[in-house]
């Protein structure tokens, strides 16, 4: 499974979106200023969609493309369909 393969460098981006969101909390109870506060929004947003891409290929990779039944390859691409028109919101 991908998760598995790449746990150690999945776990590192959300250990640093994890230093991104505390920043921003420090910036909003400091009352940081807002354009450095939007770009901090926007950096962890670009990482939040990094990790999604990382993860989405991944998926689709090991249990679409690799899946020998069709009807578990189109139940598996229906359903991150849905994930990523959920996410596009």
């Amino acid at each position: 499974m991908h998760t598995i393969h790449e746990k150690p460098k999945l776990l590192a981006r959300v250990r640093r979106m994890q230093g991104q969101l505390r920043a921003l909390e420090t910036q909003l109870e400091q009352e940081g200023d807002c354009i450095e506060i939007l770009q901090q929004i926007a950096a962890i947003r670009g990482a939040a969609n990094g990790l999604m891409s990382t993860i989405i290929e991944g998926h689709m990779r090991d249990h679409v493309v690799r899946e020998a039944k069709e009807e578990l390859r189109e139940e598996e691409a229906k359903v991150v369909l849905q994930v990523v028109k959920s996410y596009l919101k």
